[in-house]
């Protein structure tokens, strides 16, 4: 059983990258499915999350409106499509899920009460 975030990489202020968070021995459309990020010296944030029910979406402020997730259940497989970085967006990427299936918001914020999975991080780099 394996959650594995991939597609981090280095790219130039206003570009683009998509991450893949890949599920391995269980079915991913069964859990609700979170993105977060952490930036050094900071607070790990949730910052997009999609529900197992209606795939119902939810963004951070601080992503909303540049950042789109969504699911290919073929795949076992959400993306996480970043267009317009900032430098800010600087972070190693994560991905984990909850079998709640719901995708709570506190603060402007994704927040699981819980997770099921988690996996390792992809490192995203923003040049200015």
């Amino acid at each position: 059983v394996q959650l594995q975030a991939s597609g981090g990489g280095l790219v130039q202020t206003g570009g683009s990258l998509r991450l893949s968070c890949t599920a391995s021995g269980f079915t991913l459309r069964w859990y609700a499915t979170g993105w977060f990020r952490q930036a050094p010296g900071k607070e790990r944030e949730g910052i997009a999350c999609i529900t197992s029910r209606d795939d119902t979406t939810s963004y951070a402020d601080s992503v909303k409106g540049r950042f789109t997730i969504s699911r290919d259940n073929a795949k076992n497989t959400v993306y996480l499509e970043m267009s317009g970085l900032k430098p800010e967006d600087t972070a190693v990427y994560s991905c984990a899920t909850d079998i709640q299936g719901v995708c709570p918001v506190v603060n402007g914020s994704i927040s699981f009460e819980r997770y099921d999975y988690w996996g390792q991080g992809t490192l995203v780099t923003v040049s200015s």
